[in-house]
């Protein structure tokens, strides 16, 4: 029924949306509301999560789309998947903080720091874990958070520093006198990718990659 109703330009049925929270390259509610008044007849459903769970998600079937951030060595396998942009990480501190008016550091001058950082073993985790790593550095994750906003506050209070993606946060720091944030020479960076599954996308997957101006397959 739903391809009948897509062959003759209504497209009805269900979307199931995955997003992460630090969603920078696409501006998702606004996305959502252009799906809509296009494709009025879909019921869309969105969740939010971890990289690595939405992926999963998708390549089981749960979840139709997933927009995706990950560090740039990890590209998702076994679903269908654009590039949507690329970021670097920015150091975030408090105001007050000895490095808010640094015009950049490097991550050796910081590795003696505290850390805020998301939880161990999680795609955003991964991102800084690896770039340290990189460096032969090992350094102090002394508070883990599942959300962005208990990060932000955390350091806000002068309780440490984090790395955070650039397009993401400069938007939300501009807004927050108690941030700063210094780039760095040598910090992570990651991809943001829009997911699907790969096999036999519904009529409502196909509505939403037209909206985005990307073809139904990439191979």
């Amino acid at each position: 029924a739903a391809d009948a109703a897509a062959a003759t330009g209504v497209v009805r049925g269900r979307l199931a949306d995955g997003v992460i929270v630090t969603t920078a390259a696409v501006d998702v509610p606004e996305l959502l509301q252009r799906y809509r008044a296009r494709h009025p007849d879909v019921r869309v459903a969105l969740r939010s999560g971890r990289s690595d769970e939405l992926a999963a998600a998708v390549r089981a079937g749960e979840l139709d789309i997933a927009f995706l951030g990950v560090p740039e060595s990890e590209p998702p396998l076994g679903v269908e998947a654009v590039v949507l942009g690329h970021d670097e990480h920015v150091l975030v501190v408090a105001a007050g903080h000895r490095l808010a008016g640094a015009a950049r550091v490097t991550l050796r001058e910081i590795a003696e720091e505290t850390f805020v950082d998301f939880v161990g073993g999680t795609p955003a985790r991964a991102q800084s874990d690896q770039a340290f790593a990189a460096a032969g550095l090992v350094r102090d994750v002394a508070y883990e958070a599942g959300v962005v906003e208990l990060i932000t506050r955390l350091i806000a209070r002068g309780l440490g520093i984090a790395l955070l993606p650039s397009a993401f946060i400069r938007p939300r720091a501009a807004d927050d006198p108690q941030l700063a944030l210094v780039p760095v020479v040598d910090g992570p960076r990651r991809t943001e990718y829009l997911v699907w599954n790969r096999f036999n996308p519904s009529p409502a997957t196909r509505a939403m990659l037209g909206v985005l101006g990307v073809p139904s397959t990439t191979s």
